[in-house]
């Protein structure tokens, strides 16, 4: 089968590797059908080491069950399944609680297993980790479906432990697809006030259509200033911390209200927690980390269905399989916002 594999920093391609297939009795096998190049995978993609196998990449992905293993009891070859970037059992005391990303059994796609921006992937847990959609593939709905894998469900995260509700006021920082989907979240959480942080005019302008209702151009001390003057002073009750870098996060603990919320889900890129002292004496509660999406799917699925919510547009370009290393250069080169690959 053909699978994308990463060598270096830059040098992605398209490269013929072994079949996947079931080792474990737990292990599910899909023929992917759509697959998503992720802000994560320009992390690797900008500063990978060189390694002579290579990593295969990917962990956004729908597809059709092609295999199951004999312990699998949830689904049948055949199903269209939504996979999280994270596999989990469902069953241990993290999943009970709702944190997939934490399984005591689990681990995560492209990581621990085989990326996912290939023609197959293996799912280990499948009966805990993949969410079987009803009825047949709808092309329409499949780009927002795809979002569920990782980047809807995770700016979901960054509203819920923001602690967004009705009438509040909330800033996203962070104009990436999670950051995007986190307009989304807080808006159907209810905010009344979604002020976005970016500077890129077409992704800003997306945010508003999305629900944005103030846009913040500026950067690191001129943003707060800006947000506080767009919040009479006040600062907002939560934030959606969606970049990972120290200084959006020195930002957005600086426009948080006193006992407001952070919402963080940027994979971080800095060893300690800035600005902690302000934190501190503001009562500002911390919060966040590695989505449990599938957690959310139950709860957002509906919402795409009937078009309430249409995360699938943050999706700005299509590839094939082939042309996936001309997806990862658009995104690295702020040429498209994400890419989906169409299998």
């Amino acid at each position: 089968m053909r699978a994308t594999v990463m060598f270096a920093a830059g040098e992605v391609s398209i490269e013929t590797v072994p079949d996947v297939g079931l080792i474990e009795p737990t292990d599910a096998v899909i023929r992917v059908t759509r697959a998503g190049i992720c802000g994560t995978d320009l992390w690797s993609y900008r500063s990978m080491a060189p390694s002579g196998h290579g990593e295969r990449m990917g962990h956004e992905a729908i597809g059709v069950i092609e295999d199951v293993g004999s312990d699998v009891h949830t689904m049948k070859q055949g199903d269209l399944v939504i996979m999280p970037f994270a596999f989990s059992d469902g069953t241990c005391v993290f999943c009970r609680d709702g944190l997939t990303t934490a399984c005591l059994h689990g681990g995560f796609v492209g990581r621990e297993v085989d990326g996912a921006q290939a023609e197959a992937v293996r799912v280990p847990q499948a009966d805990g980790s993949l969410f079987v959609l009803p009825g047949r593939e709808d092309p329409a709905l499949m780009p927002s479906l795809l979002t569920l894998s990782d980047v809807m469900g995770t700016g979901h995260h960054a509203a819920v432990t923001a602690n967004v509700g009705p009438g509040k006021t909330a800033a996203v920082v962070g104009d990436g697809a999670v950051g995007l989907c986190g307009v989304i979240a807080a808006r159907r959480l209810g905010a009344e006030q979604i002020i976005i942080l970016g500077h890129h005019p077409e992704r800003t302008a997306l945010a508003r259509q999305l629900g944005a209702t103030d846009v913040v151009g500026e950067q690191g001390d001129d943003a707060a200033e800006r947000v506080r003057e767009l919040t009479g002073g006040l600062g907002v009750h939560s934030v959606l911390e969606c970049v990972g870098l120290e200084q959006p996060m020195v930002t957005a603990i600086s426009i948080a209200r006193v006992g407001g919320s952070v919402g963080r889900v940027g994979l971080p890129h800095y060893d300690a927690l800035p600005e902690s002292m302000r934190a501190y004496v503001s009562n500002i509660t911390i919060g966040g980390g590695s989505a449990p999406t599938r957690t959310y799917i139950d709860e957002l699925l509906p919402d795409i269905l009937n078009g309430r919510i249409e995360p699938g547009r943050v999706f700005d370009r299509v590839v094939s399989l082939d042309e996936v290393p001309d997806g990862y250069r658009a995104m690295n080169d702020r040429k498209a916002l994400k890419v989906m690959i169409d299998l």
